[in-house]
């Protein structure tokens, strides 16, 4: 069979911009692909919710590629075993209480059972503002990663979600728009972003998951953007919080759409 140059472009551009449209409106939009944002989308799609994650990097996975310090091999602790289990990851124990993965494997497994879920995922899109109305944040405001790093003057588009999660890591960039378009209006102590405390793995893999909730009227967080924003310590290269995290918005976000809908 001969191939055809604009056959291969036009099936490109017609069915991306078919999924675009697609999600133009959805249950939940989370914001960053990291380990806690692709766990969410996964258990979320999997209850058959319309979940789409959007990842401002040409790669998912956020740092978890690297593992520590470029060696690539992933830590996890005993209660996140069933999520590597559910993901099919493979993993060795260490000394009692530490299991090992390997990166690669971990953010590949990850990444291909979420899509195979149901969920839908975006990469190089950023989300550069959202939408508020009197009921809380509706939805986000989104343009190309490249428009940002260029600096061009491109307007964005929005799509509307009733609920979003900010899984973007150690930046918070939802809860950093909020904070500097409406002012000290988070669910914290002061009402701001309290920032990251020192490292410190024992306490900031229980932190995580008890910083895992919502933080604005529609909005919740999950990963390491939960420490950033209750001012939690940062744990480093041991990933079981960031699971735990996103299986735990994810289950949140499951209850608050079943009430919704009853």
């Amino acid at each position: 069979m001969k191939l055809d140059d604009i056959v291969i472009s036009r099936a490109i551009i017609e069915n991306w911009s078919k999924d675009l449209v697609e999600y133009l409106e959805v249950d939940v939009a989370i914001v960053g692909g990291g380990p806690a944002g692709l766990t969410a989308a996964y258990y979320l799609a999997k209850k058959g919710v319309k979940a789409v994650l959007y990842e401002r990097k040409l790669s998912i996975g956020g740092g978890m590629w690297g593992g520590g310090m470029m060696y690539n091999k992933c830590v996890f602790q005993e209660a996140s075993k069933p999520i590597l289990d559910e993901f099919k990851i493979r993993y060795e124990e260490y000394q009692p209480g530490y299991f090992i993965t390997d990166s690669l494997e971990t953010v590949s497994a990850l990444c291909l059972e979420t899509i195979r879920a149901g969920a839908r995922i975006f990469n190089l899109i950023s989300v550069e503002d959202v939408m508020i109305r009197e009921e809380g944040v509706t939805g986000l405001v989104l343009n190309w990663s490249a428009v940002d790093i260029a600096k061009l003057h491109v307007d964005p588009l929005t799509i509307r979600s009733k609920y979003v999660v900010d899984a973007s890591g150690h930046a918070a960039e939802v809860a950093k728009i909020i904070t500097r378009k409406i002012g000290k209006a988070l669910f914290t102590a002061t009402g701001d972003l309290m920032g990251e405390n020192p490292m410190w793995a024992e306490a900031g893999e229980h932190a995580i998951v008890e910083n895992t909730k919502e933080i604005y009227s529609g909005v919740y967080v999950a990963g390491m953007a939960c420490n950033a924003v209750f001012g939690g310590p940062r744990m480093g290269p041991i990933f079981g919080g960031m699971l735990l995290s996103g299986k735990k918005i994810a289950e949140l976000l499951l209850a608050k759409l079943k009430g919704s809908s009853n």
